[in-house]
């Protein structure tokens, strides 16, 4: 066994397409690493019921003390496949909920008093390049997964807050214009050149292995969680104060809203 389990949270929600139960993310600990990991082959798409099933497993990881890290990865072909828009389709009040929990799960991981790795071991889009974007660091598989911010491609504008937090993590300016304007399906090698990713693996198994062994690095250090929780909200502090409201969904809704 990898994982040493020392809780497992589950989260569910009805599967619309066969009317069953479907469990959303697991929590795992080993040490003093925590393993966070969406479950299931689908998209994993960031409706309110999952961001709401991962907000649930971070406040579980809040409760532990000092000298944790956490590890966030996904099962599947999917890391994220950004905000579950088919079922928001033209409604403002969900679009708005969408929004509002995933900029409040990014609040989350920002004050988390711990260190944070996200383990990509399938594509990132979107909003589930944001995601994983949101943790201090992030490791890739090279070999299945691209890295994608679709926006310009399915004709939405960016968020503010998404670009606040990309130009807050990645320095280059060509790399944020391939991402942003090019719309680049951008393999872990290539992610990893741009300084977007931390760094790449042979597959979903080792990828996880090295950011287990990169949060028991960190741990070792023996951080006060709370002094880098702080240190991480200075450093972070345009991406904080940038999540109050979100600009593209509201003008979204209102085309939306024009259109009926």
């Amino acid at each position: 066994m990898l994982l040493l389990p020392l809780v497992r949270l589950r989260a569910r929600q009805t599967d619309r397409r066969t009317d069953g139960q479907t469990e959303m993310c697991t929590l795992e600990k080993r040490g003093n690493v925590f393993v966070l990991a969406i479950t299931g082959p689908g998209e994993h798409r960031l409706n309110p019921t999952l961001v709401g099933s991962l907000r649930s497993a971070l406040c579980r990881v809040r409760e532990e003390p000092n000298c944790s890290a956490l590890v966030t990865t996904a099962e599947g072909k999917f890391f994220s496949n950004g905000y579950d828009l088919s079922w928001a389709q033209n409604h403002r009040d969900r679009l708005e909920l969408m929004s509002s929990e995933l900029r409040a799960l990014v609040r989350d991981l920002i004050s988390l008093p711990m260190p944070t790795i996200a383990a990509v071991t399938g594509h990132a889009s979107a909003a589930g390049l944001i995601l994983a974007l949101s943790h201090d660091y992030v490791l890739m598989r090279k070999d299945r997964g691209f890295l994608y911010m679709s926006e310009v491609d399915i004709g939405l504008v960016l968020a503010n807050w998404f670009v606040t937090l990309i130009r807050s993590k990645i320095g280059s300016p060509a790399a944020r214009r391939e991402m942003l304007m090019k719309a680049a399906k951008l393999t872990a090698a290539q992610g990893a050149a741009m300084g977007i990713i931390d760094s790449v693996h042979d597959g979903p198994e080792e990828t996880i292995r090295a950011a287990i062994r990169l949060a028991e690095e960190l741990v070792v250090r023996e951080w006060d969680g709370h002094v880098y929780a702080a240190n991480r909200m200075v450093v972070l502090r345009e991406v904080l104060d940038s999540l109050g409201s979100d600009e593209a969904v509201e003008a979204a809704a209102n085309r939306a809203s024009s259109k009926l």
